[in-house]
């Protein structure tokens, strides 16, 4: 299998994923102590800065549409499919996906959205590109 550029996005991506937490844990362990920020949340737990808790959410949801990018880019390495519009739709992904966690953390809805959208409109290219090269 070629390491293709979307192979690359797809690599990025998951590293920056996987880093995402550290911004609002650091955020929980400076405001509340090591302790309670490793400990269990449950009654009585103190509630997050409002930018520490809007990047926790959007770390889950780069998490879930990772759980989709992920698999479009692998199906078209394995099937070695790599067009313009698969890596420009990678590279849109990446960038997309970025710049919703950074305005999501710090409160933007506007621009979020459309990150959002950016990075969704990216994964179907990919997976129509996949579809119309099985035909």
């Amino acid at each position: 299998m070629k390491y293709t550029p979307e192979l690359y996005a797809l690599t990025v991506i998951s590293g920056a994923t996987a880093l995402m937490w550290v911004p609002y844990v650091t955020a929980r362990m400076t405001t509340h102590g090591v302790t309670r920020a490793i400990g269990v949340p449950g009654v009585g737990y103190p509630v997050d800065a409002p930018w520490a808790d809007r990047a926790r959410r959007a770390h889950l949801n780069a998490i879930e549409n990772l759980a989709v990018f992920a698999p479009l880019v692998l199906v078209a390495a394995i099937v070695e499919v790599s067009t313009k519009a698969t890596v420009l739709s990678a590279q849109i992904y990446v960038v997309a996906r970025l710049v919703h966690y950074v305005i999501y953390t710090v409160g933007i809805p506007v621009i979020r959205t459309i990150a959002f959208l950016a990075g969704a409109i990216a994964m179907v290219v990919i997976a129509a590109v996949l579809l119309l090269s099985a035909v």
